[in-house]
């Protein structure tokens, strides 16, 4: 039996999936049965190419090849998030973006795609790297996801509207092939989800375009919403706010008991959690919520939290 986690962020959550993957190896008493990081994902800001969240900041050379080693080290792939649905071909040739994907082609790494585009272009240039098909396509008509598994990839991240729709789940040929986002905080059968993934591609552009004009001057978010002022509904919504808390009463909620007792056993063994935009408590509680053992949660958090405070200068620069 396996539990295959994705997990969240291995640029701006580095120390906290670093130090979860040592508390996993060191203490697998606190754990539920099968638990092991599938992948950690996210991007190395500013990535043009990045979607499904928007990610400042910027990372240099040396901190890049630092993550890649530590994760790869221990035989878990960094994904990246290139799912940005409002590329160009004049993207293509990034030259960030670009160097991350040379640094990262050990045969180990993933990418997580939305763009036919984009995804020809890695194919070509990138072979080496294992390819997701994005849950930001929203897949939601049974054969078309059952036509969507039977692709060329190595993993196929469900819509999160479907996750209880198990007439449609039962269909999928190849289960083990399937990745189920579990703790969705976006509103079921949300209208306006494929608009936001556009403004968050629309903003993600613009940024990175920013920083390689001015590396050390604020983004000015005006003149885009100038262009785009449907972008502007999607600045403050209040979905990304939620804790654990406030999303299990959501229908497309998948419990750690429902996981084990009725996922696994379908077949499926691939589970995403979300959360490149939380802060450390929450997060920390999603993950004791879905790996930990129920009887061992507290024990696992303080001891986990602890370890975090005591790596606080930790550094994988060279």
């Amino acid at each position: 039996m396996k539990a295959r986690f994705h997990l969240p962020d291995f640029a701006g959550h580095f120390r906290f999936n670093a130090v979860f993957a040592e508390l996993l190896e060191k203490r697998p008493q606190y754990f539920r049965e099968g638990v092991e990081i599938a992948s950690v994902y996210g991007v190395f800001p500013p990535s043009l190419w990045n979607g499904g969240r928007t990610q400042g900041g910027v990372c240099d050379k040396s901190f890049i090849k630092g993550v890649i080693r530590t994760f790869n080290d221990k035989g878990i792939p960094l994904r990246f998030t290139f799912t940005n649905p409002m590329l160009e071909k004049k993207h293509l040739s990034d030259d960030f973006c670009n160097t991350v994907m040379h640094l990262a082609d050990n045969g180990l790494n993933e990418v997580i795609v939305f763009s036919p585009l984009l995804e020809e272009y890695i194919r070509k240039n990138y072979p080496r790297y294992k390819i997701t098909s994005s849950t930001c396509k929203r897949i939601t008509d049974a054969d078309t996801l059952v036509s969507e598994v039977e692709k060329d990839y190595h993993i196929v991240v469900i819509d999160y509207d479907l996750n209880h729709d198990f007439e449609t789940l039962r269909k999928i040929p190849d289960k083990k092939k399937c990745e189920l986002l579990v703790n969705a905080c976006c509103n079921p059968g949300c209208p306006r989800r494929s608009a936001h993934y556009e403004a968050i591609g629309l903003q993600q552009i613009a940024y990175a375009e920013h920083v390689k004009r001015f590396r050390n001057m604020p983004f000015d978010e005006s003149a885009l919403l100038k262009a785009h002022p449907e972008i502007r509904q999607f600045s403050e919504c209040p979905c990304a706010e939620r804790s654990l808390f406030d999303i299990t009463g959501l229908k497309n909620h998948i419990t750690p008991d429902e996981i084990w007792e009725t996922y696994i056993p379908m077949g499926f063994e691939q589970f995403k959690l979300e959360g490149r935009t939380f802060d450390t408590l929450n997060l920390a509680e999603h993950y004791m919520y879905y790996m930990a053992k129920p009887e061992c949660r507290d024990r696992a958090r303080y001891e986990f939290l602890k370890w975090l405070a005591a790596n606080e200068v930790l550094d994988v620069r060279e």
